[in-house]
């Protein structure tokens, strides 16, 4: 009989993809790989989030066995070309299922909310070992914002993925506290012996407080050496809060000394734009993902950055972009619930300030504070930046993830 591999990353995005719902299993599978692990993804093939052109469907890159699966790839700015993305791409996965059974565990996310299913039926019937990492939390998220109903079928069927996937599960990941709390509490099935905490992270680039950042052409229009730059980078969509920062953009949009600075992607970056247009807010600057050098720079010439959470949201989903921030040595304004890892982490440590959703007021006078007082802003980067190094390394994070793995084939 052939022997089995160790690990299968089953997942939508993976290298060569950017975004984080790419980079952060790729980290986790070469720490695994370098671990001795025997190390194999199955993802979709790259598409909007990939500059490396045409990639093979099949490789082996830094000692991980990557097979791409082809599926029908629509814009993700809207719900209904996501949820053909997220049927397509599970149904692509279910017929290649023959692939999971050559490995003795999968690491499976929740993004497609429906393809977990696919690692428990592996689990059920043929006894491979399941590690399920809870990105976000659906239905709830989807319903809270809106998206769906609580009586559509789709929702039906998520609560039904849902009782199948924490029952049959070795392991659940959750991204912090609150999201554990969450999940043992609306997940009766759910052990707590099951689930762990593992906290996203940031690779720690060495770039931080590089002066050539403000020589960068891309950001010629804002004059980072003349202004205050409030940044927000990352995903705008159905989960963030970006209204509370609107209203803090018209407040200030008078004062020509603070700039604002978008760079992401989402659903709600239309209409950010839109918003923009519409009332001629000189004061804001928006650009798309940006990625490598330009991204390092962005963060380097930012004063402070933002990070937010619709409101309803605590225990449903965590901003990975907070990281990127704390690794850079930005102080941080949260506009989130103040019971959060997040938002704790920057009170007791004076790292930043949190908001309350729709507290424009308040936006306003952290961001107003930040500028006028130059040594509070730098102590609270640095920090910011402390909490980064002691918490939410590559390596440290990483880590967890070889530890629990080991303990899970072992059992």
């Amino acid at each position: 009989m052939k022997k089995k591999k160790d690990i299968l990353f089953l997942c939508q995005y993976f290298y060569p993809e950017y975004i984080s719902s790419a980079k952060l299993p790729y980290d986790t599978a070469i720490a695994l790989s370098r671990a001795g692990f025997l190390v194999g993804a199955m993802c979709g093939y790259p598409k909007e989030y990939n500059n490396f052109g045409r990639v093979p469907l099949k490789e082996i890159h830094e000692g991980i066995e990557i097979k791409r699966v082809k599926y029908i790839q629509f814009k993700r700015s809207n719900f209904f070309g996501r949820l053909i993305n997220y049927i397509s791409f599970t149904f692509s996965v279910l017929f290649k299922f023959k692939y999971i059974l050559n490995y003795r565990a999968v690491i499976v996310y929740s993004n497609p909310p429906i393809l977990p299913f696919i690692a428990t039926l592996a689990r059920r019937f043929f006894g491979i070992k399941t590690i399920f990492v809870s990105y976000d939390v659906y239905p709830e998220i989807a319903i809270i914002t809106n998206s769906l109903s609580e009586r559509s079928i789709i929702t039906k069927l998520m609560k039904l993925v849902n009782y199948k996937v924490f029952k049959y599960a070795n392991k659940v990941i959750a991204l912090s506290s609150e999201m554990k709390n969450f999940l043992l509490n609306h997940r009766q099935f759910l052990k707590e012996n099951q689930i762990e905490v593992i906290p996203n992270w940031y690779e720690d680039n060495g770039n931080t407080g590089n002066l050539n950042s403000y020589e960068n052409k891309l950001f010629n229009d804002i004059k980072p050496k003349d202004n205050f730059i409030v940044s927000y980078f990352g995903n705008m969509g159905i989960c963030q809060d970006m209204d509370t920062i609107l209203g803090a953009i018209k407040e200030l949009k008078n004062d020509n000394k603070i700039k604002f600075l978008f760079a992401g992607h989402g659903n709600k970056m239309a209409m950010l734009k839109a918003k923009v247009k519409e009332e001629k807010l000189n004061n804001v600057f928006i650009f798309d993902f940006l990625h490598g050098q330009d991204f390092n720079d962005a963060l380097n010439i930012s004063d402070c950055c933002l990070v937010s959470l619709a409101h309803g949201l605590k225990g449903l989903a965590v901003p990975s972009k907070t990281y990127s921030y704390m690794m850079a040595g930005k102080p941080i304004i949260a506009i989130m619930d103040r019971d959060s890892d997040i938002s704790k982490d920057l009170l007791e440590n004076e790292a930043g300030y949190v908001v309350d959703v729709g507290q424009v007021g308040e936006l306003v006078n952290a961001i107003k504070e930040l500028k006028s007082n130059i040594p509070k802003k730098e102590q609270m980067g640095k920090n910011c930046r402390k909490v980064f190094l002691e918490k939410y390394t590559k390596e440290k994070c990483t880590k967890q993830y070889v530890d629990l793995i080991k303990k899970v084939l072992e059992e």
